[in-house]
């Protein structure tokens, strides 16, 4: 196989969450673990570093990456799902995985995939922590996809486990309540290995608390340490000024979206304990990435501005949190008309991300071009039913340029409500 015809292999062969939804989760370890030791257990060969919670993650395992390549480490960095190319799940030093390493990984293990059966993501796991090590990474920073205690990629022991936060997504597999939720997060949470909570008070603190102590773990709450003292937004960048103890510092954030900082509260912290266990990370590094974590990392997609006039802005926030941390920035945005292109997908809760946005702004409801998602026309009319108007398009970039010719110089065009939507946009087509 060329590598096309390996990824289409890969997507129509194997069950694909972001394309089927449950039906594709693998509620147990079994075949990532079978996978791992037919390889000769590649994650053995590298130190690690285990991010989950429901929203942050990727923005925080990116931060975390640049940080670790600026300070010299050679960084493997495994995120999902991808938005455009398949290898950006997979990446050392900010550059992808090579085409060859997936086919010939792919064909490697074909009969393991006959006698398996494994999911989409149980294999890109197994890809992932091969790369990592073939390449002879110093350490790897690996996101969860989806919960914690039953993730594939929960066969590691880290170096710490960083959980970002607790928010509504994946409630038919994760339980119906934030307690439940949190519960399958803190399954990452490993006998004697520290843990960074970034954003937790109450009861889900308590869960956290709880699981700590039964592993006898050191548990970091990111927000008990650390405070946020000024935020300046700008256009592209945020400066953000941080209390420590009887210190303040100052960083400048290349990730500009104003709930970038509750992440860095958690990076901070992730690094404060990395530099205890005898990591050499100096706060010039630490700084010198933060203002450069896109370029370092290949980041994208998170409060993303590809064209000035009007603006646009690609965002894959989609559940309830990330839909409430898109509003809280645009009160902080300028904009005359508001423009907001969505889809979302058939196994989240619709009706209340719809009840969230705002009713001023002109719609533009589309889909993504896999199974899971919702038809435009189905969201369209719970739109309605929700008092939001607008119009319905059967892909993103129809969408996008019917907002781009309604859009006067000073409005705002937002793509947003589906990781898979964003992941479609052309950015080709937009003039910078």
């Amino acid at each position: 196989m060329n590598y096309q015809q390996t990824i289409e292999y890969l997507f129509s062969q194997l069950p694909m969450f972001s394309r089927l939804g449950a039906a594709a989760y693998k509620k147990d370890l079994y075949n990532t673990i079978a996978l791992c030791e037919a390889l000769g257990n590649p994650h053995h060969q590298f130190k690690s570093i285990h991010i989950a919670g429901t929203n942050g993650k990727g923005s925080t395992s990116h931060m975390l990456a640049a940080i670790l390549q600026t300070a010299g480490y050679k960084t493997g960095l495994y995120t999902s799902p991808h938005l455009q190319d398949f290898r950006e799940r997979i990446k050392v030093n900010g550059a992808m995985c090579s085409e060859e390493f997936v086919v010939r990984f792919t064909e490697s293990i074909q009969p393991l995939i006959t006698e398996l059966q494994p999911s989409f993501f149980e294999i890109t796991v197994a890809m992932a922590f091969s790369w990592f090590a073939e390449q002879k990474v110093d350490i790897a920073v690996i996101e969860t996809g989806l919960g914690g205690r039953l993730d594939s990629t929960n066969i590691i022991q880290p170096e710490l486990s960083i959980i970002t936060n607790i928010g509504w997504d994946h409630m038919n597999l994760l339980g119906n309540t934030l307690e439940a939720i949190a519960g399958e997060k803190a399954g990452i949470i490993k006998p004697h290995i520290p843990v960074v909570i970034g954003e937790a008070s109450g009861i889900i603190a308590n869960v956290f608390t709880q699981k700590a102590e039964q592993e006898a773990s050191t548990l970091v709450f990111a927000q008990a340490i650390r405070e946020i003292t000024k935020v300046k937004y700008h256009h592209r960048h945020l400066q953000v000024s941080v209390q420590h103890l009887e210190k303040h510092t100052d960083y400048t954030l290349d990730l500009n979206g104003l709930y970038q900082t509750k992440n860095l509260l958690g990076v901070l912290a992730a690094i404060d304990i990395l530099q205890n266990k005898g990591w050499k990370i100096s706060d010039a590094q630490i700084k010198s990435a933060l203002q450069q974590v896109k370029p370092l990392t290949g980041l994208y997609g998170r409060w993303d501005i590809i064209q000035e006039s009007p603006l646009v802005v690609l965002d894959v926030g989609h559940n309830e949190d990330g839909i409430q941390q898109i509003i809280h920035q645009l009160n902080h945005t300028n904009y005359e008309q508001l423009h907001i292109i969505t889809g979302m997908v058939k196994d989240k809760d619709v009706d209340k991300v719809l009840t969230l946005l705002p009713k001023h702004a002109h719609y533009y409801f589309t889909k993504a071009q896999i199974p899971r998602a919702l038809p435009e026309n189905e969201l369209l009319e719970k739109a309605i039913a929700n008092g939001l108007t607008g119009k319905a398009y059967a892909e993103v970039n129809t969408a996008l340029q019917a907002a781009l010719q309604a859009a006067k110089e000073n409005d705002l065009v937002l793509v947003c409500g589906s990781v898979f939507v964003v992941g479609e946009v052309d950015r080709s087509a937009i003039a910078r």
